[in-house]
C-alpha cells in the first residue's frame, strides 16, 4: 500500500511538471518565465514563497553582439526547453543596441564583422519593418541558438518556450518571427511548438510586422506582458505619416479626382494635405538622423568591420503579441510606494512578478 501511495505521489508530481503547451495565457507559466530571467542576474529577486523552478538551466550562452547572452533552460521531464534572452546591461553599447531605434526591412541582410554577412527574415509581408539594434542583438545570437535547438530536438524535445523581459524581451518578438521563417524554409523541423512571452517589451516593429507576428501565433501562442505603469511598452516614440498606411487609402490623391471638386474645396484639401504631412515627415526625418544616422557613429566603433543598415523613411512603431494588461490596484501602490527619481520603479521583475500573481491569484487562476 505505501509504494502505489509513493508511486501516485510520484505520477502527481510528474504531472504538474509535464504535459504539451497549451495555447492561452497561463500565469504559472509567466512567472516561472520572470523567475528565469531574473536568472541572468544570479541572485534571488523574489520572496522566499516563490515556487521552485520547474527547469534547469543548462546552458549559459558567452556574450555576442553588443552585450547580448541567452540561456537554455530544460524541463523537469525533458520534454520542453525554454530559450531565455537576456536584457539591458550596464555596458555602454548594450544601451546603444536599444536607441539605435532607427527602422529596417524585416528581411534583409546584415554585416555585423568584416568577416561576413548574415540574412535575416522576420516577416513575409514587404512593408514591415523592425528595430535597427535589436536586429543586430538577436542576429548576433541566433547560429549560437539554432545548434542548441537541433541538438535538443535529436535528444527528443518538441516545444520550444521563448522568453525575455524588457530588451530581452524585444529580443524574443524578432526571434520567434525568425524561427517561424526557418521553419517554413524547411531549415528547421514542422513538428516544433513554439510559446513566446515577451515582458515588459518595447515595441519591436511597424503596424506590418505586428500584423505578420500576430497572423504566425494566432490562437494564443504568443504574449505581451505589459504593466499599465511601465513606460518601456511605450517605446520607441512613434510618428505615423500618410506613407506608412496601406496603399489604398483616403489619403492617396488622385488629381483627376481634386479637379473635379469645387476651386475652395481643392484648397482647404490640399493645404490640409500638405501642412500635415510636412510636419510628420520632417518629424520622422529627425528620429531617423539622431536615433539612426548619430547614434551609428557611436555604435560602429563596437563593432568593427560592420556596415550600417540601410534605413527605412519610416518610425510607426506599434505594440506586438497578444497583449496581457497588469492593471495595478491599491495593494501594488502600498507595496510599492512611489519614488519619482525612479524612472524604472515599474519596470523591475519584482513589479511584475507581484502584479501577476496578485492579480491571477484574486481571479481564481
Amino acid at each position: 500500500m505505501r509504494v502505489i501511495m509513493i508511486l501516485v505521489l510520484l505520477g502527481i508530481q510528474l504531472s504538474a511538471t509535464a504535459g504539451p503547451l497549451k495555447p492561452g495565457f497561463d500565469a504559472d507559466e509567466y512567472t516561472e518565465t520572470l523567475q528565469r530571467c531574473s536568472g541572468h542576474m544570479d541572485r534571488v529577486l523574489f520572496p522566499k514563497t516563490a515556487p521552485k523552478l520547474k527547469y534547469t538551466r543548462i546552458y549559459k550562452s558567452p556574450e555576442m553582439g553588443l552585450h547580448n547572452q541567452w540561456s537554455l533552460w530544460r524541463s523537469a521531464d525533458g520534454a520542453t526547453i525554454a530559450i531565455n534572452l537576456r536584457g539591458t546591461v550596464p555596458a555602454t553599447d548594450n544601451g546603444m543596441e536599444n536607441i539605435f531605434a532607427a527602422m529596417i526591412p524585416a528581411t534583409g541582410t546584415l554585416k555585423m564583422t568584416d568577416t561576413g554577412e548574415f540574412h535575416y527574415q522576420f516577416a513575409s509581408h514587404p512593408d514591415a519593418m523592425v528595430h535597427a539594434g535589436w536586429s543586430i542583438g538577436i542576429c548576433s545570437m541566433i547560429p549560437d541558438i539554432i545548434a542548441h535547438i537541433r541538438e535538443q530536438y535529436a535528444a527528443g524535445v518538441r516545444q520550444v518556450v521563448i522568453e525575455g523581459h524588457s530588451q530581452g524581451g524585444a529580443l524574443a518578438f524578432l526571434l520567434r518571427a525568425y524561427l517561424h521563417y526557418q521553419v517554413q524554409a524547411g531549415a528547421l523541423p514542422s513538428d516544433i511548438v513554439f510559446k513566446t512571452y515577451c515582458s515588459a517589451a518595447p515595441k519591436p516593429g511597424n503596424l506590418f510586422f505586428a500584423y505578420d507576428y500576430a497572423a504566425i501565433n494566432r490562437d494564443g501562442w504568443a504574449f505581451s506582458v505589459v504593466s499599465s505603469l511601465d513606460w518601456v511598452p511605450e517605446m520607441p516614440l512613434s510618428v505615423q505619416r500618410y506613407s506608412d498606411i496601406n496603399t489604398v487609402n483616403p489619403f492617396t490623391w488622385d488629381k483627376s479626382i481634386l479637379k473635379k471638386q469645387k476651386f475652395f474645396v481643392r484648397l482647404v484639401l490640399n493645404r490640409v494635405y500638405n501642412r500635415t504631412n510636412r510636419a510628420t515627415r520632417k518629424a520622422q526625418r529627425r528620429f531617423e538622423h539622431y536615433l539612426g544616422k548619430a547614434t551609428w557613429k557611436f555604435l560602429r566603433k563596437y563593432m568593427p568591420g560592420a556596415e550600417r543598415p540601410k534605413f527605412e523613411h519610416s518610425f510607426n512603431y506599434v505594440p506586438a503579441g497578444t497583449l496581457v494588461v497588469l492593471t495595478p490596484d491599491d495593494v501594488y501602490y502600498k507595496q510599492f510606494a512611489a519614488k519619482p527619481n525612479h524612472i524604472f520603479m515599474h519596470h523591475f521583475f519584482e513589479q511584475y512578478y507581484f502584479l501577476v500573481r496578485h492579480i491571477y491569484k484574486k481571479q481564481g487562476v
